[in-house]
């Protein structure tokens, strides 16, 4: 059956606002016997007629194009058989992008980057059904008179995304340079990411990893599902650990090793400990404990205290484009998420009084 048009772009709105670095494309070239020596830059404008000069030579500057696994100059001969790898950070939309004057909290910003705090229910990039109010209207608005606004062009770097209802840090690049030096970052998993998850349960083991390939479910394509053969979705690795146990539900460190769509959020829910109040992947009912009307009642009045997915991403760490110095950045848990936090810590006391009694 043919998919419809509003069924594609909500499909886009899914992608556009969903926790995720796949925000990059990659291009492998391998160089024919015969070709005669050329400049690098000169190649690769004849290989990639859709990237622009400039962009290629700021790529090359901040080494996302390697030649035989190592980064050259733009002036480096490429020779017959070399191996040429190249990672860009993806072309937006074309889409019209109405500025709009919406606060942002920044808790950093240099010429080449900006480090943005999002808020629970901030859509990230504009799309089907979310044209405005977004962080990138916001930033339109922001950058619009700095002076990486060239040519009537204004590029608001995203080099990687958190889903609406995800709380947390984004670095956001301000210039080409930036956009393809922490491209490549993303790309190499070198992108050091901590996400704070509040999760039905307690696992079994309190540090472990998750393996499994992400990719859409056979059955919903508005979820993400868990492959372990690995016949479908792409490679995706979660680290955890279990900072605090309530008996019912956990605080979870969350370090990734890669950034597929929802990758937490499915990679817990496949390990048999969903989000609190994650309404796609089935934390938004009581998956533990006893059924008790208190119970439920508690948990119901939790829900309305913390009323989105308990998820936030709390630290971010990466290497400078300029500096090439590694920085590193944490952000509070928003109030919602301490207030739910904070009910699951008296409920978890009130628990062990119970069993010590």
């Amino acid at each position: 059956m043919e998919e419809s048009p509003e069924a594609f772009e909500e499909e886009l709105e899914d992608l556009a606002s969903a926790d995720s670095d796949e925000l990059f494309e990659h291009h492998r070239i391998q160089v024919d016997k015969g070709q005669a020596l050329l400049r690098l830059d000169k190649f690769l404008m004849d290989r990639l007629p859709n990237v622009t000069r400039n962009k290629l030579q700021e790529a090359i500057k901040a080494e996302s194009v390697r030649v035989n696994a190592q980064p050259t100059k733009a002036s480096y001969k490429v020779k017959p058989f070399d191996v040429i790898t190249v990672t860009l950070a993806t072309p937006p939309r074309e889409t019209d992008v109405v500025p709009e004057d919406i606060p942002l909290n920044i808790i950093y910003e240099d010429e080449e980057l900006m480090m943005i705090n999002k808020p629970a229910g901030m859509v990230v990039h504009p799309a089907y059904n979310n044209w405005s109010g977004t962080l990138v209207n916001g930033l339109v608005y922001y950058l619009q008179n700095l002076p990486t606004h060239r040519n009537g062009e204004i590029r608001p770097g995203l080099v990687h995304r958190i889903d609406k209802d995800t709380s947390g840090l984004l670095v956001i690049a301000k210039t080409e340079l930036a956009m393809s030096f922490l491209a490549r970052q993303f790309f190499d998993h070198s992108i050091e990411r901590t996400y704070y998850a509040l999760v039905w349960g307690v696992p079994a083991q309190a540090k472990g990893t998750i393996v499994g390939h992400i990719g859409r479910s056979l059955k919903d394509r508005k979820v993400m599902a868990v492959y372990p053969d690995g016949e479908f979705g792409k490679p995706a690795v979660t680290h955890y650990e279990v900072l605090e146990s309530f008996t019912y539900c956990s605080l979870v460190k969350c370090n990734l090793e890669t950034g597929r769509t929802h990758q937490i959020r499915a990679h817990m829910k496949h390990l048999g400990h969903p989000l609190f109040n994650d309404s796609t992947y089935g934390g938004d009912k009581v998956v533990k404990g006893q059924l008790t009307g208190s119970y439920k009642a508690f948990v119901q009045n939790t829900f309305q205290v913390l009323p989105r997915q308990a998820l936030h991403a709390k630290s971010l760490g990466f290497i400078h484009p300029i500096s090439r110095k590694f920085i590193f950045f944490e952000s509070d848990l928003p109030e919602d998420f301490v207030a739910g936090l904070e009910r699951w810590r008296q409920y978890g006391q009130v628990l062990q009084n119970r069993i010590q009694a």
